[in-house]
């Protein structure tokens, strides 16, 4: 497994009584990833969302793509929601929901990226819909098949709440090649 670096700012020393060393962070992201979300990250309707988005998005120019994330944003200003249903209304995002809500409070927003970095399914509506100029994708998917990135703990705008965000490589499950990325942003007490 690949790591970068996870560090805890100041605020994780006023969110927790006493400030956990980056190995006990590290170690308890690590856990918390094994135990309670690869078993359900690589699930079919995951994996099949991401393969089907890369046949379309594969040979997208960047100037596409930076025009879909244009068009989200404003959506996201104008009420108007084509483009963002079609991430957050899909088979897919409705399966990450149910995996946010059995989580009980413990994960608080999934992503999933296609092999461009642009969102194939959230369990809500995320800032922008290109990941790829982000650690998130860009210390995962580019990688390689065994990619961890690890994120500090700190407030996210879209949730309001101090999480911690763990992303790694989704591979296709017969050959080990990368495929996409996930994201799963975990309450920072929960990891403690």
């Amino acid at each position: 497994m690949i790591r970068t670096a996870f560090t805890f700012p100041l605020l994780a020393g006023l969110l927790f009584a006493a400030p956990a060393p980056a190995s006990d962070g590290d170690a308890a992201m690590a856990a918390f990833l094994e135990s309670a979300i690869r078993p359900w990250a690589a699930a079919p309707i995951v994996i099949e969302a991401v393969e089907a988005q890369n046949a379309i998005t594969g040979g997208y120019s960047q100037e596409k793509i930076d025009e879909l994330d244009a068009a989200w944003r404003a959506q996201l200003d104008s009420g108007s929601s084509d483009l963002i249903s079609s991430v957050t209304g899909n088979a897919a995002a409705e399966f990450l929901r149910g995996q946010v809500d059995a989580s009980n409070g413990k994960v608080t927003e999934v992503i999933v990226m296609d092999a461009r970095g642009l969102n194939v399914a959230t369990s809500g509506v995320t800032s922008d819909y290109w990941q790829g100029d982000e650690d998130k994708y860009s210390m995962t998917y580019s990688v390689g098949p065994d990619a961890v990135h690890f994120g500090e703990i700190e407030l996210d705008e879209s949730t309001q709440r101090y999480q911690a965000q763990v992303s790694f490589t989704l591979v296709d499950p017969d050959s080990g090649a990368p495929i996409g990325a996930m994201t799963v942003a975990v309450d920072g007490a929960a990891l403690f």
